[in-house]
């Protein structure tokens, strides 16, 4: 497994209002640029676009605590995705057989390990970063 280290630090704090506002003004940024959905270009894909719609919404069906704790990895996860050219996990989406998930695996700069997936969809070819979540730590794990 290779491992991307980024430049870039978690978002500071706990609450999810006070992440969003600096994950999502980095996102306001980038979605800026363009006119239509806002992306990317990442260097592994070549300099094809990843969307990042879509992580938005996949972000918006977890619970409070999750968002708050995924939320902190996207500025980094952005940064993966536009400089790494290590080779993700790349497998079939079990749930849709028309789909490819790659896994990408980062380390920021204060040493937290996280996870980038982005889905390929392959008929079309588009990528879309789908998820952002940190590893799980076992003695955060409640029994």
């Amino acid at each position: 497994m290779t491992v991307f280290k980024t430049k870039t630090n978690r978002v500071p704090g706990t609450r999810y209002r006070e992440v969003y506002d600096e994950a999502f003004g980095l996102f306001s940024i980038i979605k800026k640029k363009t006119k239509r959905r806002p992306y990317i270009r990442s260097s592994y894909f070549k300099g094809q676009k990843v969307f990042l719609d879509l992580f938005w919404r996949h972000l918006h069906e977890k619970n409070w605590r999750d968002r708050a704790r995924r939320i902190r990895f996207f500025p980094a996860a952005v940064e993966l995705m536009r400089n790494s050219k290590e080779e993700p996990q790349s497998k079939e989406n079990p749930n849709d057989k028309s789909e490819i998930l790659h896994r990408f695996t980062g380390i920021t700069s204060d040493g937290h390990l996280f996870y980038v997936q982005v889905r390929e969809e392959k008929r079309t070819g588009n990528k879309s970063m789908y998820s952002v979540f940190p590893e799980i730590q076992q003695d955060t794990i409640r029994k």
